[in-house]
């Protein structure tokens, strides 16, 4: 028996985590009762009727990948858009949030950004605390993957002049596979 919950794949803040789910269930299910024995996947959720559960247990994996997409057409996520997080991290969890929002405003009043660029954030990261040190993120959005890169090449060669740049640690995140 093998147990796996789908409330917490559902509701996550990545996209993803509900077709990391699916490849799970199916893995499980395609391996339980096999060598002749009877085998039994049990899901527990407070959301049975999720439309995309539904799919998934009753018209199968494909069907299931075609509404996901769908449902990503719709809310203009990959592969729709391209995506970029900026991630900063500090010990006393106050220079990153600073830092990103210093670089947040300094891409939003360049030349490059248009109106089809998302920022989102900063916001805490999903782990926000790792090894001691706190982390932040932005994520940049926009349809288009070379105007996305134009934005964010022109905004690299000005990132020094942010007076906490030197205060964090930071790393860019070009198509990130979690958020």
């Amino acid at each position: 028996m093998h147990y796996w919950t789908w409330t917490a794949r559902c509701f996550s803040a990545d996209f993803r985590s509900a077709e990391r789910f699916a490849q799970l269930y199916t893995q499980v299910a395609g391996r339980a009762g096999r060598a002749g024995k009877q085998g039994e996947v049990v899901l527990q959720t407070h959301h049975p009727e999720h439309p995309l559960l539904q799919t998934l247990l009753y018209k199968g994996y494909d069907a299931f990948a075609e509404q996901a997409l769908a449902e990503r057409r719709m809310m203009q996520l990959p592969p729709w858009t391209s995506h970029v997080i900026v991630r900063a991290e500090d010990h006393n969890n106050q220079h990153a949030p600073l830092f990103l929002q210093q670089l947040r405003n300094l891409i939003l009043s360049s030349p490059l950004a248009d109106e089809k660029l998302w920022v989102l954030g900063p916001v805490p990261a999903l782990a926000p605390k790792r090894g001691g040190r706190w982390r932040w993120q932005i994520l940049l959005q926009h349809p288009s993957r070379v105007r996305l890169q134009h934005i964010i090449n022109g905004t690299l060669a000005l990132i020094n002049t942010i007076p906490d740049s030197r205060k964090v640690k930071w790393v860019l995140d070009v198509d990130p596979i979690e958020g």
